[in-house]
């Protein structure tokens, strides 16, 4: 999978969000291994966007890393200073399975009551209204009636 490549501007935008993230990925002195991409892959699958710190001293080395990690995992790359790395890749989207059996949940409304005198603020509260009670129009939360089942009389 070849490395993503981005404009100055994005490359940019990326590297101000980076500022104030830790390392999430350490690099010993074993180098790449495939425990360690793994672990990267997965980062950047939660984070999109991570700091990798490489311990080893030499500068083509990491610079060998940086590249073939962009290379290998699809990423692209944002920032090489001294030992942090900075790579991005955009998050996959979930895939949310829905569940035909389940309920809508609690709804919340803004009721609006109007001062009795003029000049004063209306009063604004919230009101949760749960999947069996309704809103009426005064702003009250009432119960609602259970569906009348047609019962019809057998003929005898």
């Amino acid at each position: 999978m070849p490395a993503i490549q981005l404009t100055i501007a994005e490359r940019k935008a990326h590297r101000a969000e980076a500022h104030h993230l830790d390392p999430v990925v350490m690099i010993g002195n074993d180098g790449l291994t495939p425990a360690v991409k793994k672990e990267i892959g997965a980062s950047l699958d939660a984070h999109g966007l991570i700091k990798v710190r490489v311990q080893g001293d030499d500068r083509e080395a990491r610079e060998t890393m940086y590249q073939q990690l962009c290379d290998e995992l699809g990423a692209a790359p944002i920032q090489h200073i001294g030992k942090l790395l900075v790579l991005w890749r955009p998050r996959p989207e979930k895939v949310k399975a829905e569940d035909e059996d389940r309920k809508p949940g609690p709804r919340e409304f803004k009721v609006v009551k109007n001062a009795s005198r003029g000049g004063q603020r209306p009063e604004v509260k919230r009101v949760r209204v749960l999947g069996n009670q309704r809103l009426t129009t005064g702003g009250i939360v009432k119960k609602s009636k259970p569906k009348q089942r047609s019962i019809k009389k057998s003929q005898s």
